[in-house]
């Protein structure tokens, strides 16, 4: 699925469940074939800053502030391995996790490949950057260092375009000021659709700012791709505040000639909002498939208007669809499950990972 974000003023966000109430789990990381202790292998939460590495004998301990997360396990030559996590789990010192090493005899096929393009990155690298890293003012700030991990395969007969990396890629961003480390499962665009999906691991980390006003400046850029975004977003309908907090929910029909919107009078009722109190996670599955989300304190971009110039210039509006009578379920900090069950389009799809936040991003 794809993850988004948009910017531009520093707002302190204070918002109760943000509170930082943490949790601690840990456990140990092996080998699938021979459970011995792996050492030195990552585990991090998805889309944080939170991150550790193994000690000598496989033992990992996390701190995270309360909600859910996906913790992902990678080590060299091995498969990343993602375990789902919840402040159900605090004070678990029992979590084992397995991985896998990477099988020879795939990444023999994988190299071998006829599809695979010997010059791919001169001829995709500036199309999978604009679609993966974005085409906002804050993508225009980020790098790739080591553009030389990713390969490129085009299946003519399916008329697709697959991306892939030996390594996580090591992204700058120096609009927001955070390095990520994006480990890829893979890019994939098909021209047919233009459809465009891309699953990974991301950690991110602060940069250290060269100085006050440098750090003014980030904080302020964090706080304008927090406003109207889908981490704002979850997180205002976890806390029943989409209205204070300057959303609106409408409805999509769509037929086959046209598409008409249904505003919503009651929000959470039209989106069967079930708060389930013993482990404190939403439910939300909305009366119709298609979910229009409306924000109204922020105008797009005139970049986002530039290539969409039919859309309307006063608000954001982005686009949920979501599996027929399908739900989703939301933690509170923001972290939304199953991510694969909906797809976002529209101002979401538009800001790429050069506008992306950790989920545990509280505003300074």
């Amino acid at each position: 699925m794809k993850k988004i974000i948009p910017f531009l003023l520093a707002i302190i966000i204070s918002l109760p469940v943000l509170s930082q109430t943490t949790y601690t789990i840990s456990g140990k990381i092996i080998d699938a074939e021979t459970k011995l202790p792996l050492q030195a292998a990552s585990v991090f939460a998805q889309n944080t800053t939170l991150g550790t590495a193994t000690n000598a004998d496989g033992y990992f301990k996390l701190e995270l502030p309360n909600g859910g997360y996906d913790l992902v396990v990678s080590f060299t030559g091995y498969q990343p391995e993602t375990r789902r996590i919840t402040t159900a789990d605090a004070g678990d010192r029992n979590i084992v996790i397995e991985i896998k090493q990477k099988e020879k005899e795939m990444q023999d096929v994988v190299i071998r490949s006829t599809s695979e393009v010997a010059d791919g990155l001169e001829k995709y690298g500036d199309f999978f950057l604009e679609n993966f890293i974005g085409k906002t003012p804050n993508s225009a700030a980020c790098t790739i260092k080591n553009k030389e991990v990713l390969k490129f395969y085009f299946y003519k007969r399916r008329n697709k375009l697959k991306v892939t990396a030996t390594a996580p890629l090591e992204i700058v961003n120096n609009a927001l000021g955070y390095t990520i480390k994006y480990t890829l499962d893979s890019f994939t665009h098909e021209y047919e659709t233009q459809l465009n999906q891309y699953t990974g691991y991301p950690l991110f980390e602060e940069m250290q700012p060269a100085n006050e006003e440098q750090r003014t400046k980030w904080n302020a850029a964090r706080s304008v791709a927090y406003n109207g975004s889908i981490l704002h977003f979850m997180r205002s309908l976890y806390q029943k505040r989409l209205k204070e907090e300057g959303f609106e929910i409408q409805f999509l029909i769509k037929d086959s000639v046209s598409e008409t919107a249904i505003p919503v009078k009651n929000f959470y009722g039209g989106m069967n909002y079930a708060m389930d109190d013993s482990n404190m996670v939403l439910s939300v599955r909305p009366n119709q498939k298609n979910v229009a989300v409306i924000y109204k304190n922020e105008k797009p971009d005139p970049l986002f208007l530039q290539a969409n110039p039919e859309t309307n210039p006063k608000f954001e509006l982005s686009v949920l669809t979501f599996l027929p009578g399908g739900s989703i379920s939301i933690e509170q900090n923001g972290y939304y499950y199953d991510q694969h069950d909906i797809t976002i389009n529209s101002y979401w799809d538009w800001e790429k990972v050069g506008d992306m936040l950790p989920n545990d991003y509280v505003g300074k």
